[in-house]
């Protein structure tokens, strides 16, 4: 059972009752913000889980080139330790998890190679567009099963590499195995966080030579690959923390949510619902075809080392955009106001796709969405489209999965933030026609807990608040 309470969520297994408790550190990385969290499992596997420190992940512009401020944000790791240190607690281990694709160079005496670049920086347009010319989109995919996108890793690497921003890197890692490194002084480059970098052949969990040859880079470039469990080092002794452990969880953030989802049979899809919305399913291995290539979708690693066959879409980021814009004129909408305007707007007559390049980043967000429309829509109709077009885009895409599973899907496991916007999971049942079953809503952290504790889906399952949404007849 999930119960909230501000900035504490308490996930309790309810077992046996026990004093001994075994106590992590989750650190949770998103792309706007950033916590630090405190779990603490008994003998019984009842769960509580603290978020001690929560912060932005900020973006710097630095002369039109976007920035994620490393630094800051690992201030703000250590700060939240020190909270957690300063309980006295016997803290038996440390994971990171963040969002996917980006990554630092860090140079021969250590240091950062600079400041990684964000992967909402356009700068890798034009990359990909080169790098497609020297191996088709085809044979990109061939090699590595990954879903085509402008930010993947293997653009931003060749746009760097090509720039000579990467010659005083001697090692690059992804985001979480460089926060893992600055706080162990040790290097890895763990499975899941590589898997979305189109740089791994997905059967051999190995950099794909013939991809790295076009980057231009050796495979000494990058550390040695561990799947999730593994322990990458203790704490730093200047950090003054004490020697704990560190271990690689999953390190896509998404990875780690799905570890968590609440599913008793393998008849499930999943979409993990945020900025980004991700739907999928659990496969044994990578399924690469044409068809396959032809939908876009893509095979990233899940923290089994087994491969999650999913499809990005551009989430809850078009509403989030159009409520900064909202704000700036004076119109501060609370989510419950936009889920009234959503209800009482009439049914979009025709929709937009939410994956459209126009709103990657645009300025204003609400007029590049009444472009698309080709209508003045009021705020309220807006927000309507945005929901109609998400549920339609939700169900296109799982009527695609249920194609490629070669079966019916009992349900659809919704999970993240998004789990708790009622009218969009009843629209989502709906348009998709089967079970969504909604929750839990800080996944993420609890997949990240599991795997540092050594929990399972069935340790677990019981024990979730989750809420049914059935389609309408």
């Amino acid at each position: 059972m999930i119960k909230l309470f501000p900035n504490i969520s308490y996930i309790c297994l309810v077992t046996t009752i026990c004093t001994m408790k075994r106590n992590a550190i989750a650190i949770d990385l998103g792309a706007t913000s950033g916590r630090v969290i405190l779990a603490s499992a008994d003998t019984g596997n009842r769960l509580e889980m603290e978020t001690v420190h929560r912060f932005p992940t900020r973006l710097l512009n630095e002369d039109g080139r976007y920035y994620w401020d490393l630094y800051d944000i690992f201030d703000n790791i250590l700060q939240g330790m020190r909270i957690i240190s300063g309980r006295g607690l016997k803290i038996e281990s440390v994971g990171v998890d963040t969002w996917g694709v980006d990554f630092v160079g860090i140079r021969a005496d250590g240091s950062l190679n600079g400041l990684p670049r964000s992967y909402r920086d356009p700068y890798s347009f034009e990359a990909m567009d080169e790098f497609l010319q020297l191996m088709p989109r085809n044979e990109l995919y061939r090699h590595t099963g990954i879903q085509l996108m402008n930010f993947n890793s293997v653009f931003q690497l060749y746009a760097q590499n090509k720039a000579g921003d990467l010659e005083q890197a001697e090692k690059i890692l992804f985001i979480p195995d460089a926060l893992s490194y600055m706080l162990t002084g040790r290097m890895v480059c763990e499975y899941t966080i590589l898997s979305t970098s189109a740089l791994m052949d997905p059967a051999e969990k190995e950099f794909s030579k013939p991809v790295m040859a076009v980057c231009g880079l050796d495979r000494s470039k990058f550390a040695d690959i561990v799947l999730p469990g593994t322990q990458v080092g203790v704490l730093k002794p200047e950090l003054g923390l004490g020697p704990v452990p560190v271990i690689a969880v999953a390190g896509h953030d998404t990875a780690s949510a799905v570890y968590a989802v609440p599913a008793e049979s393998d008849d499930f899809a999943y979409l993990s619902s945020g900025t980004w919305s991700l739907m999928g399913i659990e496969t044994p291995g990578p399924v690469i075809n044409d068809r396959m290539a032809e939908l876009n979708y893509t095979n990233e690693g899940g923290a089994k080392g087994n491969v999650r066959l999913l499809k990005n879409i551009t989430g809850m980021w078009l509403l989030e955009q159009c409520l900064e814009k909202w704000r700036s004129e004076g119109k501060d909408y609370s989510y419950p106001e936009l889920m009234r305007m959503a209800e009482e707007s009439a049914q979009s007559e025709a929709l937009i796709d939410p994956d459209d390049k126009l709103f990657a980043s645009p300025t204003d967000m609400p007029a590049a969405i009444c472009s698309k429309a080709g209508a003045d829509l009021s705020d309220a109709a807006i927000v309507r489209l945005i929901y109609d077009s998400l549920a339609a885009k939700y169900a296109e895409v799982f009527r695609n999965l249920e194609s490629i599973a070669g079966r019916k899907l009992s349900q659809l496991n919704i999970i993240g933030g998004g789990c708790r916007n009622e009218l969009l999971n009843q629209m989502t049942a709906d348009a998709c026609g089967v079970k969504v079953v909604a929750g839990p809503a800080e996944c993420t952290a609890l997949g990240n807990v599991m795997i540092q504790l050594g929990l399972g889906r069935r340790d677990i399952i019981d024990s979730i608040e989750t809420k049914t949404y059935y389609p309408n007849e």
